[in-house]
């Protein structure tokens, strides 16, 4: 299931009929022109929804031509949820857990969640347009340099302080020679 580009170009087969009361705008069977032989085509299902919250209508395909109109669009609307844990998994580099217990898989995973939502406000709170993936990968070269977090987040292309200004002492972590 995906969705449908604006500028796509397709022949409807079939218009299945919609509900009068519900959010489903249209359920089609297309397909693609470029297939040579109508035989052989392989074809897809167009369900258009609106979306009261945002006040905007969206296009889905899919191969799933059995399905409800309506089970179609919650499926992509459920989709979100597992988009949220692709995204902890790939940004926070999740690839196995260090323990196999239940409460230790819980203590990771609501680690990781508690991660991504520090960085989700770091990346609101910012006045620089930030991708999540490009924030966490800058950040995480900046992690040794001394900095104010947040002016560096509003203009990241602005080089570290000068070390005079930092405490020597601290730096030096107390060994002297």
């Amino acid at each position: 299931m995906t969705r449908l580009k604006d500028n796509a170009s397709f022949e409807v087969v079939e218009t299945r009929s919609v509900p009068k009361k519900g959010n489903i705008l249209k359920d089609q069977i297309i397909f693609f022109p470029r297939q040579a032989d109508l035989n052989n085509a392989f074809f897809f299902r167009l369900v258009a929804v609106w979306l009261e919250d945002k006040q905007e209508s969206v296009t889905f395909l899919t191969n799933n031509l059995e399905f409800a109109a309506s089970t179609i669009a919650a499926i992509y609307k459920d989709r979100w949820a597992v988009e949220l844990f692709k995204a902890i998994k790939q940004n926070l580099k999740i690839k196995t857990f260090l323990a196999t217990s239940s409460n230790a898989v819980k203590t990771h995973i609501w680690t990781a969640l508690i991660a991504i939502l520090i960085l989700k406000y770091l990346q609101l709170r910012s006045k620089f347009s930030w991708s999540l993936s490009n924030l966490i990968a800058l950040l995480r070269h900046q992690l040794f340099v001394y900095r104010d977090l947040f002016p560096w987040m509003d203009n990241p292309f602005e080089g570290p302080p000068a070390l005079d200004q930092v405490d020597t002492k601290q730096l030096s972590l107390g060994l002297t020679r």
